[in-house]
């Protein structure tokens, strides 16, 4: 046998997985994640390939207002999705509210991820009077739904600093909202997974060796709750960016001068019985289309990881 071979790389071991080998044979999977990096590099790169930026008022004409996509009557051609009540060009807009959106989605997740975890671990593992009073807290938490937390803490929140000084802290506000309002979802399933993990024997072992109880919680129960962690993550992404974009519909969401998605479909509802659809239905429909196909990945993802549901 030749001695000199070496292990294989850490690359070669992804490449031969079972996740890459169910990837590349599902359709909708790849499908799906094609869409989901277009929109994520059309955000980041949203100031190099928009052609107006929507926060500069020096480039907004108000004499541009309501104009119809390029294509029909009364359409300019540099205005390719029309504009907004304010002269915005909806497709710049577009690329920046997905920007946000997905910014916020993303933080808002993290949240979640630290809360989530921190609090499941510690439930799952010491068990007893802990488990019990940290998940009656989780109970507590899914009594008040995103919407009602938002309420209660932007108007304590403008209450106490001002309307000014929200608005200009407000994506924080809302990864913080978010984040709070949903973290019980990953305490649930990570406790859920630590209840059968710390029963094995490595954890076990890791005990008699004398390892802290932080040390084994993280370093060597969490690795084991990954799978998941990953498939809530990746619906919970979704949540939380439609999430922001009912309470900017609502008007707790971004100020009118930073335009998520949620905030564009909210400002150009007033309009969309006046002959001005445009301004609504075009960030409507990328708003659905992210979040359909986060959700399709999700979806795959979960089937990928219990094998009982996968049928290739």
């Amino acid at each position: 046998m030749d001695q000199t071979a070496q292990a294989p790389t850490r690359w070669q071991r992804f490449k031969n997985s079972d996740i890459v080998y169910y990837f590349v044979r599902d359709k909708v999977a790849m499908f799906s994640a094609f869409v989901f990096a277009c929109f994520l590099v059309a955000a980041i790169a949203a100031p190099l390939i928009s052609p107006t930026d929507p926060y500069d008022l020096t480039s907004i004409d108000i004499m541009d207002s309501e104009l119809p996509p390029s294509w029909m009557d009364g359409g300019e051609e540099h205005f390719i999705l029309g504009t907004d009540e304010q002269g915005r060009d909806i497709f710049s807009t577009i690329l920046y509210g997905s920007r946000l959106s997905l910014t916020i989605g993303f933080l808002a997740v993290g949240l979640q991820l630290i809360l989530g975890i921190v609090i499941g671990l510690s439930a799952g593992y010491f068990g007893g009077r802990i488990d019990s009073f940290l998940m009656r807290f989780a109970d507590v938490q899914l009594s008040f739904s995103t919407m009602m937390v938002a309420i209660i803490v932007s108007a304590i929140f403008k209450a106490s600093f001002g309307s000014a000084f929200y608005s200009e802290y407000a994506v924080i506000m809302l990864v913080v909202i978010i984040g709070v309002a949903e973290w019980p979802q990953y305490a649930r399933t990570i406790r859920a997974s630590v209840l059968a993990e710390k029963k094995k024997e490595y954890v076990e072992a890791a005990r008699v060796m004398g390892f802290k109880a932080p040390r084994i919680m993280f370093r060597h129960i969490l690795p084991n709750c990954l799978s998941p962690i990953l498939v809530i993550s990746t619906v919970q992404i979704a949540n939380a960016i439609m999430s922001e974009a009912a309470l900017s519909f609502l008007g707790l969401g971004l100020p009118v001068d930073q335009p998520s998605l949620g905030a564009l479909i909210s400002t150009g509802f007033n309009y969309i019985f006046s002959g001005a659809w445009w301004i609504t239905a075009f960030p409507g429909i990328v708003l659905v289309t992210l979040v359909l196909v986060i959700n399709l990945l999700g979806d795959w993802l979960r089937d990928v990881f219990n094998p009982k549901l996968y049928k290739g």
